[in-house]
């Protein structure tokens, strides 16, 4: 699977992507994320990329041409119909079930915005869809955008290496994940749970089971609903 990232800091993206599990997909083939720094499409000499908003207010505004210079050059490589994300707080919010259905994917580009964000005209011009992280506001899309791509690439074949490594983890079953427990036997006074010593796969099925559903009750019961 391809991953464009239209950003102004490409080297942030890349290194914050480029260590353990992503690193390894990487190197063999079976991701590959581009960096395309929407700075080397400005026009001008200082490599702006922002103006004042019309109708006043605070900060500044992402100018419309070198981020849709960006995306056509992207566009021509990527898979025709190939859904652009733009990473925004009034976005659909990112869940386990969006990454699932991004990951069907062939191909994604996502559109890191900064400043008061970007210029309406262009967001209507090349965006598919809108997404956030949550109800809060970070300083620009790309710590959204490597969190959406981290939850993506680990559900595409091969990347984990297991398929149940994420068919167990939280939100995979609509349920928060199960505890889990490794050497030693015990620590600090508290011993493992000893139906995961006893090596009945079914009890422990049945253990893993319950604890997911009490877990889920106690800490998100808004996900039972």
């Amino acid at each position: 699977m391809d991953f464009y990232v239209l950003t102004l800091f490409p080297d942030m993206v890349r290194d914050g992507l480029n260590h353990s599990i992503l690193k390894r997909a990487q190197e063999q083939a079976l991701l590959r994320i581009q960096c395309t720094d929407i700075r080397d499409y400005t026009r001008n000499k200082h490599r702006r990329t922002d103006d004042y908003p019309y109708g006043g207010g605070a900060g500044m505004v992402m100018t419309p041409e070198p981020v849709y210079l960006a995306y056509q050059q992207v566009a021509c490589q990527a898979p025709c119909g190939t859904r652009v994300l733009y990473l925004t707080p009034q976005g659909k919010p990112f869940s386990q079930a969006l990454a699932e259905d991004y990951a069907r994917e062939k191909a994604l580009i996502l559109l890191c915005g900064h400043y008061e964000g970007v210029d309406e005209r262009v967001l209507e011009e090349i965006v598919t869809d809108e997404v956030s992280l949550g109800d809060f506001v970070l300083t620009g899309g790309e710590i959204a955008a490597m969190a959406i791509i981290d939850a993506v690439a680990r559900l595409l074949p091969g990347v984990l290496g297991r398929e149940a490594s994420f068919q167990d983890e939280s939100f995979s079953q609509g349920l928060l994940e199960y505890p889990q427990y490794t050497r030693p036997p015990e620590f600090l006074g508290k011993p493992v749970p000893e139906v995961l010593l006893s090596g009945h796969h079914k009890r422990i099925a049945e253990w893993r089971s319950a604890q997911a559903l009490e877990r889920t009750r106690a800490k998100r019961p808004d996900l039972l609903e």
